[in-house]
């Protein structure tokens, strides 16, 4: 539940196009990376968003396909909000917010298409590479949806195929290859954020608590959209929305330098 005070500030800040920490309304604070920091991982990434942390490893493992798609690998995004990273979050099973937080980074990836799940396939309709991966915020001061969303992204792209014995069908999972997973895409996340009419990038914790609604916006390499989801109860007109998706577009080739 918000703080009325604190709302109003804001409000009556972002209206003149400021904020409390001199950012304009459209800029991301500062970012860090930091590549393959978990070494029993096939691929990791540590980013680093203003105080904003989180850490994603992403795991490879054989397993059978879906029924619907028999030769085609699996992709499977988990997200766990731990009090570690904020005492908003609790120890157990996960909840709404992290459910949302993993569907968001998730399909960003998929509909992107930027894994070939085809050539996952080990053989068709038995054996198929699955790729798990796992979100920890270590610690949230705002907007993991970017920063999950980047991890996740670097995390892939570092990913080393572990070693597949055909012979006993069965994976050695501390022998990497110098393979890595087929990717043929870059989505890149962008979330904005509303407070009354003013809308804006990169949500810190004050400000998030505060929001009326925001839009995630996954974005290719072509600036083509794969994906959007909005949250929370506010609404956006379709004149904002247009502009929103023009903007993350821009912004999509700022973040996408952390990338490479």
């Amino acid at each position: 539940m918000g703080n009325k005070v604190i709302k109003k500030y804001l409000t009556e800040l972002l209206s003149k196009d400021k904020r409390e920490d001199g950012r304009t309304l459209d800029s991301y604070r500062d970012i860090k990376i930091e590549v393959n920091p978990i070494i029993r991982a096939n691929g990791s990434a540590k980013v680093t968003i203003g105080k904003t942390e989180v850490l994603v490893g992403v795991k490879l493992d054989v397993g059978e396909p879906f029924p619907d798609t028999p030769n085609q690998g699996v992709l499977i995004s988990n997200a766990e909000l731990l009090p570690l990273a904020s005492p908003k979050f609790e120890s157990g099973p996960p909840r709404p917010p992290a459910i949302e937080l993993a569907r968001v980074v998730d399909r960003g990836i998929r509909e992107s298409k930027m894994i070939d799940l085809e050539k996952l396939c080990i053989k068709e309709k038995e054996k198929v590479w699955m790729v798990f991966i796992d979100i920890y915020p270590l610690n949230d001061d705002g907007n993991l949806f970017d920063a999950s969303a980047l991890g996740a992204l670097i995390a892939l792209k570092n990913a080393k195929m572990p070693k597949y014995d055909e012979k006993e069908e069965k994976v050695i999972y501390e022998e990497l290859t110098k393979e890595y997973l087929p990717l043929t895409e870059e989505p890149v996340l962008c979330t904005f954020y509303k407070i009354g009419s003013s809308i804006f990038l990169d949500a810190n914790k004050k400000e998030e608590n505060e929001i009326d609604c925001r839009i995630s916006i996954a974005v290719t390499k072509k600036n083509t959209i794969a994906a959007m989801q909005k949250g929370e109860f506010g609404t956006f007109t379709e004149k904002e929305i247009n502009s929103l998706i023009e903007k993350a577009i821009q912004k999509s080739k700022e973040l996408r330098k952390f990338i490479k």
